[in-house]
């Protein structure tokens, strides 16, 4: 992996920071790149484009997450076309192929186990929980115990994210202050909360 793009940093397209210039030398280098996207990542450039041009934000889940591998893939194609440079850019969404695959005998079992246990909880008059597999044996959780952190969210100054930054040596768009405010706004204006510091 050469990029990861995840919803608690914003995505930067121009100047020192720009993960287009970083994916050009990149390419550059080793002749590929594989950027990783995760769900919600680029929310805040697609939605500010989508409601400069009128149209309707598209949901999921009841949450508001505009497609971004279309935008990105389109992106990364004009960029190295106007740098004119040639870039083959593919782009796969590989959920409903991880969803797709057949069980096999260990997810057989799992699943059992799971049923069983969600049933002898129901029989034993539980409600509200869950189950689960904690330390080889199978467990009841509770619902609020399961929700009460959600959700969740990476810290963008702790030791994952600082990991991922050197991992891949991507550019870290929280290192320009103007970024960083920018962000902060377009948070506020959602009622999102930056994460605490590990």
């Amino acid at each position: 992996m050469d990029l990861c793009l995840i919803p608690e940093v914003p995505i930067v397209t121009e100047g020192p920071a720009s993960i287009l210039s970083y994916l050009q030398r990149v390419v550059a280098h080793q002749g590929h790149a594989v950027v990783v996207v995760a769900e919600g990542a680029g929310e805040e450039i697609l939605t500010a484009e989508k409601l400069k041009r009128g149209e309707a934000i598209e949901t999921d889940a009841g949450r508001k997450l505009p497609p971004i591998l279309p935008w990105l893939k389109e992106r990364i194609s004009s960029h190295f076309a106007a740098a004119g440079s040639k870039a083959n850019v593919r782009a796969v969404d590989p959920s409903y192929m991880i969803r797709s695959v057949p069980a096999n005998p260990a997810d057989s079992i799992y699943c059992t186990l799971l049923a069983q246990s969600a049933v002898h909880g129901a029989m034993a008059g539980y409600t509200g929980f869950s189950v689960g597999l904690c330390n080889n044996r199978m467990v009841w959780l509770p619902i609020t115990a399961i929700t009460a952190n959600s959700p969740r969210r990476l810290n963008p100054r702790g030791r994952t994210y600082e990991r991922l930054l050197l991992s891949t040596g991507q550019p870290d768009p929280l290192s320009d202050p103007d970024v960083v405010a920018e962000w902060h706004r377009w948070e506020e204006e959602r009622g999102l909360t930056a994460a605490k510091s590990e």
